[in-house]
């Protein structure tokens, strides 16, 4: 991981000072990195050799970084990871602007690696989050999404980019079809197991620790599986509480939300169903032979649904 942040470091560079400033002030805010890590363990656990996959770790990085970029803008955040968003200190139009830049840098790198499989897998996942951000758009304040609908968002707007990041591991090492559709595979579970933990830390991390505001998600009118589960399995009043609340969007209501969660155990469903793609994940696994980096895949699935952040 520290090859892949020198490539991020050199690739950062650009002429224009405020693109760097934004750029770095966005990487260097830390994260988990779990995409690009996912590359290098992908390609390490089959072999790989060579110094591609730390290119391409970089790449991952950086469209994960420009989806956050556009995301804080479109979402109005102002906190991410324990820090001022780059659109609350820049400005919306700088975080736009460096968004973009971030994507043609990717790219461009991506180019260099010399694979059309590596452009094909990583274009086509870049189109896939870009619409998942727009279902997701198109279904803000909107209380009738079903569980169907919510895990398609999550597939495209989250779990694709896990499962581009796995599979290039599988490109890279020159691995066969079947062994690329698992970690493809892999890659998809462990995506959506973090982002359904997401979804309940949403409702239940400790601010100092997500590094986020509680109730965000809520904030903006975004249905997820927690909110689904209790207008579900709620009495009326549960029902009718968490419906306003998506309808009309803010926190007035994030009191009666809370107390609908908890009295339909939804986080516990929604947790449930997390450890269920987690397990779907290391079963995925079972086409890679014995390694560190397997044991290290195996406890990113481990992960994505015991953290606390």
């Amino acid at each position: 991981m520290k090859a892949v942040d020198a490539v991020v470091r050199a690739r950062l560079h650009s002429d224009v000072v405020l693109v760097r400033q934004v750029a770095e002030y966005i990487v260097a805010g830390g994260g988990k990195r779990m995409r690009p890590a996912l590359v290098v363990l992908s390609a390490n656990s089959l072999g790989y050799v060579g110094s591609k996959h730390f290119e391409l770790a970089a790449v991952v990085e950086f469209i994960h970084t420009a989806t956050l970029l556009h995301d804080d803008v479109v979402d109005e955040s102002t906190l991410r990871r324990g820090r001022e968003t780059a659109n609350a200190l820049f400005g919306n139009a700088a975080s736009v602007l460096v968004g973009d830049f971030l994507y043609s840098r990717a790219f461009q790198m991506m180019t260099a690696v010399g694979s059309m499989k590596v452009m094909e897998v990583l274009s086509e996942a870049t189109n896939v989050i870009a619409e998942g951000e727009v279902m997701q758009l198109m279904n803000c304040n909107n209380a009738d999404i079903s569980v169907n609908d919510y895990l398609q968002v999550i597939q495209y707007k989250t779990a694709k980019l896990f499962e581009a990041a796995a599979r290039l591991g599988a490109i890279l090492a020159n691995a066969g079809p079947e062994v690329e559709q698992g970690m493809a595979e892999y890659g998809a579970r462990l995506g959506t197991a973090f982002q359904l933990v997401d979804d309940v830390l949403d409702y239940s991390g400790d601010e100092a620790e997500t590094g986020k505001h509680l109730g965000d998600d809520l904030a903006e009118g975004k249905t997820t599986l927690p909110l689904i589960h209790a207008m579900a399995h709620g009495n009326a009043e549960h029902a009718q509480h968490v419906r306003t609340a998506i309808e009309s969007g803010g926190r007035d209501l994030f009191s009666h939300v809370l107390v609908a969660i908890r009295a339909t155990g939804a986080l516990d469903a929604t947790m449930q169903a997390a450890r269920n793609e987690s397990v779907a994940a290391k079963a995925a696994l079972a086409i890679l032979p014995a390694s560190r980096y397997k044991d290290s895949l195996i406890e990113f699935a481990d992960f994505a649904v015991a953290r606390a952040y």
